[in-house]
C-alpha cells in the first residue's frame, strides 16, 4: 500500500525570483494533478476491463446478459491513453524516467548543469511541438465533427485530454530547463509514493 502527499509541504524552488518561483510552484501543483488524473485513468481502466470480464463470464449462464460492454476496448484505448500521457509530468518531477547518466556523474557540477539544461531545453522544444500538433489534430476532429465507428464519441474529446497531459509535461521540462539554470533542485522526491507501515 501506497500513499501520495497531494501538497508538499514547503516548496524546493524557494530560492527562484519571486515571479519564477510561483511559475514553478505551480507547474509543480500542475504535475501533482497530472499524477491524479493519470492513477484515476489507470483505476476507470482497471474496473472497466473487469467489468468487460464479468459480463463475458455472465453471459455464459445467464442468457440475457450482454456477451460483452460495446464500449470496452474503444474506451479502454482512450484511458489508456490518457493514463501514459497524465503520468509523465509528475515521473518527470520525481525522477523517475529512464536515464542514462554515466556521463553526468563523471563530469564536474558544472558541466553537469549545462547537459541538464540542454537536455531539459530539447525536452521541451519536442514536447512543444508535440503538443501543437496534437492540439492542431484535437481541433481538426472538433471542426470536422470526427466520431468513432463504434460508439459514436467525438474524437476531439479524447484527443483534447490527451494534448492536455502533453501540455503538462511540455510545462514540466520548462520547469526543469528553468531550475537547471538557477541551480535548484530539479526533482521531488517527496511527491513519489512511499510505502505505509
Amino acid at each position: 500500500m501506497v500513499s501520495i502527499s497531494p501538497e508538499a509541504p514547503q516548496s524546493l524552488n524557494a530560492a527562484a525570483p519571486a515571479p519564477l518561483r510561483i511559475l514553478l510552484d505551480g507547474i509543480d501543483r500542475l504535475g501533482r494533478l497530472d499524477g491524479w488524473i493519470g492513477g484515476g485513468c489507470l483505476l476507470m481502466l482497471t474496473l472497466l476491463m473487469l467489468c468487460e470480464v464479468a459480463t463475458r463470464f455472465l453471459s455464459n449462464f445467464l442468457p440475457f446478459f450482454p456477451p460483452s460492454i460495446s464500449i470496452a476496448w474503444e474506451y479502454s484505448s482512450y484511458l489508456m491513453a490518457a493514463s501514459f500521457t497524465f503520468g509523465a509530468a509528475m515521473t518527470l518531477r520525481v525522477g523517475g524516467h529512464i536515464r542514462v547518466v554515466l556521463l553526468l556523474k563523471n563530469v564536474p557540477v558544472p558541466v553537469q548543469r549545462a547537459l541538464e539544461i540542454l537536455s531539459a531545453a530539447a525536452g521541451f522544444a519536442f514536447m512543444a511541438f508535440l503538443t501543437s500538433a496534437m492540439a492542431k489534430f484535437a481541433w481538426s476532429a472538433f471542426v470536422r465533427g470526427q466520431v468513432s465507428t463504434s460508439s459514436d464519441t467525438p474524437l476531439w474529446f479524447p484527443q483534447a485530454i490527451v494534448t492536455f497531459g502533453m501540455l503538462l509535461l511540455t510545462l514540466q521540462f520548462l520547469a526543469r530547463a528553468i531550475q537547471a539554470a538557477l541551480g535548484l533542485p530539479l526533482e521531488d522526491h517527496r511527491m513519489k509514493a512511499s510505502p505505509v507501515e
